[in-house]
């Protein structure tokens, strides 16, 4: 058995604003996926998971029934015969390896399933986000749904507030474009609780919350506009401001050893770094306006360009 494949997602712009009501822009990344199996003889990982997948069906029997129900006694007995996730998705890196799960999971086993082949109101959307954001606080404590709404749909989603999602078109890539967005692996796993519940408790403090609100969301959300607009020239504009803010701000969810290289590329507009997910490892984000100046910059590190400007 094989099910179909779930792809893993991209948060361009939004990570911890749209906790906090700031536009988000999320875009799939096909670079990696998965999708649920079985196997006659199972690696150590597949067992592996399929441990995680009897915790996750005793969880999903619990959820809300008036919000969602599942074909439940197959899901236990597929589990039960080895049924595993196999995925090229990284764990803790900040690409939706836990929301692609959760799609595949809705997609085989919900009943009266939202399709996407449907007309997608915002209702349907905002119907499969709460659902989802359910389905993942299994994983994270607490989700908002986005990353398996990404890897479900595999269309970029444009976030306008909590309650204001709707599908979106990006500007088409320019093959042979200088500038772009790339991924640079921190060779560090990260975790999302940790790094969420920081951010809740800075959220406590009066002069934090005003940061979030006159720096981190209004920079977020130019930087959304930008990009939706196609107009490079501001975006780099913003996403410069965002990556002073979040070094500034954010420290905690920038591993250690990295301050210096983010510092460096805001002093230098080599290259501009910001978040990937949660931070405190996995991949960061970074932008700039010529690749082959960046990748000289930042030679010791490996790059994987996701978009070209």
């Amino acid at each position: 058995m094989k099910g179909p494949l779930f792809y893993s997602k991209i948060l361009l712009f939004g990570e911890y604003g749209i906790i906090k009501d700031s536009k988000g822009l999320s875009i799939p990344y096909n670079f990696y996926n998965g999708a649920l199996k079985t196997d006659e003889n199972p690696s150590q990982e597949a067992i592996n998971s399929n441990e995680s997948l009897k915790k996750f069906v005793s969880y999903l029997k619990e959820i809300n029934e008036e919000l969602v129900t599942f074909d439940i006694e197959v899901l236990a007995q597929d589990v039960k015969a080895g049924m595993y996730f196999d995925s090229s998705i990284p764990q803790g890196y900040g690409v939706g390896s836990s929301g692609a799960l959760v799609a595949a999971i809705y997609d085989k086993y919900a009943h009266d399933k939202i399709t996407v082949l449907e007309n997608l109101t915002r209702e349907k959307l905002l119907k499969l986000k709460v659902i989802f954001s359910e389905m993942e606080s299994f994983f994270h404590g607490k989700s908002s749904g986005l990353d398996p709404l990404n890897s479900y749909l595999s269309i970029p989603i444009l976030i306008n507030s909590k309650d204001n999602i709707e599908a979106t078109g990006i500007p088409a890539q320019q093959s042979e474009g200088k500038g772009a967005v790339f991924l640079l692996d921190s060779g560090i796993t990260g975790e999302t609780a940790p790094m969420v519940h920081i951010f809740m408790e800075n959220m406590k403090q009066e002069g934090f919350r005003s940061m979030l609100k006159d720096q981190f969301i209004k920079h977020t959300d130019a930087c959304v506009d930008d990009f939706l607009k196609g107009d490079v020239k501001s975006l780099f504009k913003n996403t410069k401001q965002l990556s002073k803010v979040v070094l500034n701000h954010f420290k905690p969810m920038i591993p250690q050893q990295f301050h210096e290289l983010w510092k460096k590329g805001i002093e230098t507009n080599e290259y501009y770094l910001k978040l990937c997910g949660s931070g405190g490892g996995g991949y960061i984000l970074g932008f700039t306006e010529d690749i082959t100046v960046a990748q000289k910059s930042l030679k010791d590190y490996k790059l994987e360009v996701v978009y070209n400007f």
